[in-house]
């Protein structure tokens, strides 16, 4: 296996590197995930530079290509061989292990420990709210943050909120004796992009649910641990992982299912926590996860979701996440929002090239936009009356590249409703 955190073998170099050749090989002759992402783009390049023999390929050569891998997960699903082939092939999970491997070698660089610690910096961030807003916009400062740690003094950067979601929903849920629980019940993963920097998800988020009469509890939850992955700090990401299975589990049995307003974690809640902690109560967790918006069509194919929509007339330009995609669910936010009266909506399954972590860092803030450049040319092409993603960081991207801030999924139903206005405070 590609990532077996059990065998005697994860943490070693030499069958590390005999298992990134032979995948290697697989991909050069088969060579079905050209141009996918940067990662292939480079690995070809350089076997067919070097004899068309990954044996030629350089220690240098292969932490080039792992660098360039930003885990979008795309090429999982268009590979043919993924298990349970014999050949057993999972190309982003080997990356994460040789990234791993080589943190545990190298240490994990300083811009990485930082960027991976979303929380902390979250908590600092919300609670010096308007100061660090400020200080993200001022060149000087962009620029010793480069050089400090790595963050390219050109790349938007998320804004933050002095009242986070969870203050927002402890001061809703004070006096109430208990929200609606006619419909379901769900457990809110609200994620630490939602909680610190667009808290207006959050809360479009529980008016939704419980509009639908689905009670609503956000219990403790650490970072989902894909930053820390980014990074190679496996430890830390197994150290979260565990301690939001052993939450969220004991919710799980007194009947709540988890829901997740962003993509990529609740890509590491279905997909990634069975692998990383590989135990009965991560497969529990994952079999009752649901990205939200999945969850509320999930409602309306049981006949339990209200359809009492004001119609709005709008032409939707929908950005469909890479780890939606990697999810095999459908178009389920598409599906959604075309139960507006008067709403058209124009799905474009395009990469952002942001990805995390990635995008962020100074060495891959062209390459990023480059990967993004389809993706902007058909949003102007389109000419919209409103952008959507469910990926927040898509939706930083996006807003670089075009100048139109995406919202959320979730707060064009909220506006639809009546419950709450579209767009982003």
């Amino acid at each position: 296996m590609a990532f077996d955190l059990k065998s005697p073998d994860f943490w070693n170099r030499e069958a590390l590197d005999r298992e990134l050749r032979r995948v290697f090989d697989i991909c050069h002759g088969c060579r079905r995930c050209f141009h996918l992402c940067p990662s292939f783009d480079v690995l070809f390049e350089l076997i067919d530079a070097k004899g068309e023999d990954v044996e030629n390929l350089t220690r240098a050569d292969v932490t080039r290509i792992v660098d360039l891998c930003y885990q979008c997960k795309l090429c999982f699903n268009h590979c043919p061989y993924t298990p349970p082939h014999r050949w057993d092939i999972d190309f982003p999970r080997l990356m994460l292990r040789a990234k791993a491997v080589q943190a545990r070698e190298r240490g994990i660089p300083r811009q990485d420990r930082i960027l991976g610690r979303t929380e902390t910096l979250g908590r600092w961030g919300s609670r010096w709210a308007p100061v660090v807003n400020l200080a993200n916009r001022l060149r000087p400062i962009r620029v010793l943050m480069e050089k400090a740690i790595g963050i390219h003094r050109d790349r938007r950067l998320p804004i933050y909120h002095r009242e986070t979601f969870l203050d927002w929903f402890r001061a809703y849920c004070r006096g109430r004796t208990h929200g609606p629980s006619g419909n379901g019940k769900v457990a809110l993963f609200y994620t630490c992009y939602v909680n610190h920097h667009d808290p207006a998800v959050g809360r479009a988020a529980v008016r939704v649910l419980e509009h639908n009469e689905v009670e609503v509890v956000v219990p403790p939850q650490r970072c989902c641990g894909m930053p820390f992955l980014d990074g190679g700090d496996l430890e830390s990401a197994l150290v979260n992982a565990r301690e939001n299975v052993r939450v969220l589990t004991e919710l799980v049995e007194k009947g709540y299912d988890v829901v997740i307003p962003g993509p990529t974690c609740s890509y590491m809640l279905k997909h990634e926590y069975p692998v990383l902690l590989d135990d009965e109560a991560a497969r529990r967790l994952a079999q009752r996860s649901f990205d939200l918006c999945e969850y509320l069509m999930k409602l309306h194919g049981e006949g339990r979701l209200k359809t009492d929509f004001k119609p709005i007339a709008q032409r939707i330009a929908y950005q469909l996440p890479c780890h939606l995609r990697a999810q095999n669910i459908g178009y389920k936010s598409r599906d959604l929002m075309q139960l507006i009266p008067g709403t058209t909506v124009h799905m474009m399954e395009r990469c952002a090239g942001v990805d995390g972590t990635w995008g962020l860092k100074r060495e891959y803030h062209a390459l990023s936009l480059k990967v993004a450049e389809k993706l902007f040319r058909e949003i102007e092409r389109e000419q919209p009356d409103l952008v959507v993603s469910d990926c927040p960081l898509a939706g930083l991207q996006i807003l670089q590249g075009t100048e139109k801030r995406p919202v959320h999924p979730i707060q064009v139903l909220a506006r639809a409703y009546g419950l709450e206005e579209g767009g982003r405070p």
